[in-house]
């Protein structure tokens, strides 16, 4: 069990909790984990190398792929620490700088999935509706400067309130709900004035999340528009399957961040397991389902990889 600790006190570090009460079935719990986690990584990992090595795959629809599968790769990485220590009874606590930096990143690789999405709705609306200046407008420079304004916009951003956590006076049980730090777990601790960081936190949300979702729905109501203007049924067809992985890849992001936060929002009857439950399906869902969807769903990637194993096994 978690060890109480004193609301009086504004101890430097925080108990992480895994799943309450299962204690006992961490051993068993820790096996999924470190699969799921080994998945994340090898998958991405994957993606990463043979979008590098396949020279065919030098186009700007991969090049905002290999984003993706970056983005992926570090969001497994800044939880993997403290969720798998947990489970393995590594670790119990994280320190308060450590807890802050964890955060930085996971919000911040959030809102950067959440900017490359985008960018790749903007790349599929070039490709269907302008495809005689796709290569123009598409520059590897411009795809450069399109990275790093996603770079920018999502770390930059998240700077001011994540600093402020660092002033803020803990003197509630510094017990955290997950296995892993959240902005919002850190406010529910302290006693401090957070009415900035809720605002801003709110406000962040709505200019990025929420406008990339309005932007990705509006890119994909004028590519709808254009695909049944084109008489062939076949034309159609193909441009649609253009865009399935993409589609998917939206939906694996944005349904389970719609769902934690109806959960946090209107769920606070339920038990604690389903808002842990649902917060590991936030920070690891996308992560795990990206590869497999562009595996799947992308020939050129299934090609590559298919190619890869064959040639291990000989």
């Amino acid at each position: 069990m978690i060890p109480s600790v004193s609301p009086s006190t504004n101890l430097s570090f925080f108990l992480l909790t895994g799943f309450s009460g299962l204690e006992q079935q961490y051993p068993w719990f820790s096996i999924p984990f470190s699969s799921i986690y080994a998945i994340v990584l090898l998958g991405n990992c994957m993606v990463l190398h043979v979008i590098r090595t396949e020279p065919r795959l030098h186009q700007p629809m991969f090049y905002f792929l290999a984003m993706l599968a970056l983005t992926d790769l570090c969001m497994g990485l800044s939880t993997m620490h403290t969720v798998l220590g947990i489970l393995w009874g590594l670790i119990q606590e994280i320190s308060l700088d450590s807890c802050i930096a964890q955060s930085y990143f996971i919000h911040g690789l959030s809102f950067m999935e959440s900017s490359v999405l985008l960018a790749m709705a903007f790349d599929r609306y070039i490709a269907i509706c302008n495809p005689l200046r796709y290569s123009s407008i598409l520059t590897n420079s411009r795809i450069i400067k399109i990275g790093l304004t996603i770079l920018g916009r999502s770390l930059f951003f998240i700077t001011p309130p994540i600093i402020r956590l660092k002033f803020f006076h803990y003197c509630r049980p510094h017990i955290l709900s997950h296995s892993f730090c959240l902005h919002q777990d850190l406010l529910h601790l302290a006693c401090s004035d957070i009415r900035f960081n809720s605002y801003y936190a709110l406000m962040l949300v709505f200019c990025t999340l929420l406008l990339d979702a309005v932007l990705i729905l509006f890119s994909y109501v004028l590519i709808l528009k254009q695909v049944l203007a084109v008489a062939s049924q076949e034309e159609r067809h193909k441009s649609f399957q253009t865009c399935i992985s993409h589609i998917c890849a939206v939906l694996v992001f944005y349904i389970p961040i719609i769902s934690l936060t109806i959960v946090h929002r209107f769920g606070k009857h339920l038990s604690p397991m389903v808002h842990v439950l649902m917060g590991n399906v936030y920070i690891l869902f996308p992560p795990l389902m990206n590869p497999i969807i562009y595996s799947v769903k992308t020939q050129q990637i299934r090609t590559r990889i298919l190619g890869l194993i064959s040639s291990k096994r000989l």
